[in-house]
């Protein structure tokens, strides 16, 4: 009989005071729904659930520029809530959320390096990906999954580690900070031509981080059958050629089918498949896997499919069947650089 695999997550009420009284996609709605969904799924029965801890500026330093907290702490005061980007408010409860939110992303990548869990899900908000070195957009403040990944490599001495991105906007932030180290390959898989209007696949890195940077634009409409054929060739061969210590994924929901920020048309049974296959990935590679909330704002998909995320990270891995997807064959051979092809293992399962 197979152990029962342990799935942390950080779950706390304290991020639902990142709130303005104006309507905003980017809500405290989105983890209220989601929690309570948890707490009637008797399936998640078994979450290990870890308290959340504020990052230090020292630890938010190793990520952004001081410049940029300056400007965060001195916008959150102001009366405006959107003085600092017209889409990412700030209130005076906001810097000190963001920290919590970071926070604790970090304590479940310690509870999942330390082997005291099997996998996490940092059920966290604001979101983070698309929060720069020096510059925060998108409803994002601080950029989670960056700091976490510095965090393994300062803590814990990690020297290759994956992020994954799914969410269907381009994860600019965590491609900013990782830019030019190949401590950090960074993954993104997104919508094209919709914001931040960034993530083209010639975007590869610079200087030591040069073919650590991988872009795959997609065009709308493209949904599970795509999806699964992009995990099966390009995801599945990084992984295997990378050898990743750790997988980060950077988990955004609005490519669902039924969210209206995008065109993507994956399913719920999309998100868990992709799920089903990293962590089989993960288990391949000897590497430790852990999902951080990004986008997805339409509450009821975003959280069935983060519940079929849940579901999945807690049965144990098992190898996964991959569609063929003649349009992703046909988008890779025509857009994607061939210097990438050639350094991640891709001609045998492309041409």
């Amino acid at each position: 009989m197979n152990k029962a695999v342990q799935v942390g997550v950080i779950q706390d009420s304290c991020f639902f005071e990142h709130k303005i009284e104006k309507s905003s996609k980017e809500c405290p709605e989105r983890l209220r729904k989601l929690y309570h969904d948890i707490e009637q799924d008797p399936r998640l029965a078994g979450l290990i659930r870890f308290p959340v801890q504020a990052v230090s500026d020292e630890q938010i330093f190793r990520v952004h520029s001081e410049h940029y907290l300056k400007q965060v702490l001195a916008h959150a005061v102001k009366p405006d809530p959107y003085s600092y980007d017209v889409d990412t408010y700030l209130t005076p409860e906001s810097p000190y959320i963001a920290r919590l939110a970071a926070g604790g992303c970090l304590a479940l990548a310690d509870a999942v390096l330390s082997r005291e869990v099997d996998t996490g899900f940092a059920l966290v908000r604001p979101p983070g990906h698309h929060a720069e070195i020096g510059r925060g957009m998108g409803f994002c403040i601080f950029n989670n999954i960056a700091l976490t990944a510095q965090h393994l490599i300062d803590r814990h001495g990690l020297s290759r580690i994956l992020i994954i991105d799914f969410d269907v906007h381009h994860g600019n932030g965590t491609q900013d900070i990782f830019f030019q180290t190949d401590k950090v390959l960074t993954l993104s898989i997104h919508q094209n031509n919709i914001f931040p209007f960034s993530g083209q696949a010639t975007e590869i890195g610079q200087g030591e981080g040069r073919g650590y940077n991988i872009n795959i634009p997609v065009p709308a409409q493209f949904g599970d059958a795509e999806y699964s054929c992009l995990f099966g060739t390009i995801v599945q061969n990084v992984i295997e050629n990378y050898l990743p210590q750790a997988i980060l994924v950077s988990a955004g929901y609005d490519a669902h089918a039924e969210d209206p920020i995008s065109q993507t048309c994956l399913s719920t049974e999309g998100y868990y498949a992709m799920t089903r296959a990293l962590q089989y990935f993960a288990s391949n590679s000897d590497s430790r896997l852990l999902f951080v909330l990004e986008g997805g704002y339409e509450i009821n998909s975003l959280s069935a499919a983060a519940c079929a995320t849940l579901r999945a990270l807690g049965e144990p891995p098992a190898a996964q069947g991959f569609l063929h997807a003649p349009r992703v064959i046909q988008l890779i051979k025509r857009e994607w650089p061939h210097e990438l092809i050639q350094k991640w293992g891709l001609n045998t399962a492309i041409f």
